[in-house]
């Protein structure tokens, strides 16, 4: 089923001209649960992975924090079906268990499984140039074709330096997978099961976005605080936005909540903050987008599409459906970006030799991968979009007590780490807001 997003109330560049600069193309993935197959564009789907090649594995350190338990991946898997045939039989009531389901669940909750040794890594999103027109298309080198295809793969367990999964992303020639590793290795554990993605099926659809109003240079945020402004907007605005009318184009306006490629981000309790490619010195922008829900809030309900807008009810939660991929970043806002030097879709300045391929890995993960932190990935820069004004430029933020000065360095066309915010979840001095899924 294809989805399609609500447009927006009117054409923000019509009231705010310095915005045009900055519109960026995005992909809303709008993962939905399914049984991709490897040759399928997917969320936690089963990879076009070869045969002959070595499964990525992640050396740790995996150290047991004293607190959370680590539950093993089949019982995650176990106790996500029992409460979806919970929820099934209810019908709309409270779901009830039988003895039997709750005995398993009582057992799943006192396991503890802390892996020895390497760890599989976990599939995460597998997404085709064919499905995702933003994504870029390298040459992977003299005999070996034009990559079509991106896999993206992580560590489920924090890792010391961030916090959060380690991450490997791989750039594919999918024609020249022949045979294709159908049982892979998989991790014995995870440390949270919002580490372990639902397999779904994709959705693709192309929206624009803008930056949020927090990335805007101070004349233009000025002007989209001053109510009066708004006032010959085509659009009436409610009277609620009065004190406060940017909060209408961050919400309403800006971007897209959820799964998505390219477009902007979603910054949560740190000030935005530039990143930069090692060798270029471009400053990176999204390639993707790993989201804890589709739409969240009810600021998000306009972005929810046609197709989904059932799923929508007053004062009531919609876990199971604004969450389909049932993945909890390691951020309080619940998204974490894998990022490009430019952004994705648009040719590299370096040619085609610095990007993500399989070669010289860095430790610790075993030879085959390369690796990144939580949140950032990088690909040889294509230079921002258009030519921006001063008033509408993106300025370079003094730094905030939040945020870190500028990020170690990492080899162009590998990855580089950007540091998560703290975040929240179960039984861990910094995860205590995290809900069970």
């Amino acid at each position: 089923m294809s989805r399609t997003t609500p447009p927006r109330p009117f054409d923000v560049t019509t009231l705010f001209p310095q915005l045009a600069p900055l519109a960026r193309p995005a992909t809303r993935l709008h993962p939905r649960p399914g049984s991709p197959s490897p040759h399928d564009s997917s969320v936690g789907g089963p990879l076009l992975w070869p045969a002959d090649e070595p499964w990525p594995y992640c050396e740790g350190p995996h150290e047991w924090d004293g607190l959370n338990r680590a539950p093993a991946l089949e019982d995650v898997r176990l106790e996500r079906r029992i409460m979806a045939d919970a929820e099934s039989r209810a019908q709309g009531r409270s779901p009830e268990y039988t003895s039997e389901e709750l005995a398993i669940l009582d057992r799943i909750k006192s396991s503890h499984t802390w892996p020895e040794g390497p760890v599989p890594l976990l599939p995460i999103a597998q997404l085709y140039a064919r499905d995702v027109p933003l994504l870029p298309t390298p040459v992977r080198g003299q005999g070996h074709g034009r990559a079509d295809l991106l896999q993206v793969l992580w560590c489920p367990f924090d890792h010391p330096r961030w916090a959060a999964p380690e991450t490997a992303l791989f750039w594919r020639s999918a024609a020249q997978v022949t045979d294709v590793l159908t049982t892979p290795p998989e991790p014995p554990a995870v440390q949270f099961d919002g580490y372990v993605p639902e397999p779904c099926l994709l959705s693709p659809e192309q929206i624009t976005e803008y930056p949020l109003s927090i990335e805007l240079s101070e004349r233009l945020r000025g002007l989209l605080g001053d109510w009066d402004t708004w006032q010959s907007a085509p659009f009436a605005l409610d009277s609620s936005y009065a004190e406060e009318p940017d909060l209408f184009y961050d919400e309403e306006l800006s971007r897209a909540p959820g799964w998505k490629v390219g477009g902007w981000t979603t910054w949560g309790a740190m000030d935005p903050f530039p990143t930069f490619c090692s060798v270029c010195d471009t400053e990176m922008d999204p390639l993707l987008t790993v989201a804890w829900t589709e739409w969240g809030s009810e600021e998000e309900h306009t972005w929810v599409p046609y197709e989904d807008r059932h799923h929508i009810k007053p004062n009531q939660c919609q876990l199971a459906q604004s969450s389909p991929a049932k993945v909890m970043p390691p951020q309080r806002h619940g998204h974490a970006a894998l990022r490009l030097p430019g952004g994705p879709g648009r040719p590299s300045p370096h040619g085609p030799a610095p990007v993500t391929f399989l070669s010289d890995p860095p430790r610790p993960l075993r030879p085959g991968v390369h690796r990144h932190g939580p949140q950032t990935a990088h690909h040889p820069g294509q230079g921002r979009p258009g030519t921006q004004p001063p008033e509408a430029g993106l300025p370079r933020r003094p730094s905030a007590v939040l945020r870190p000065g500028r990020l170690p360095r990492a080899p162009c066309g590998r990855v580089r780490d950007q540091p998560a915010e703290a975040s929240s979840g179960r039984g861990h001095s910094l995860r205590q807001g995290r809900s069970p899924l």
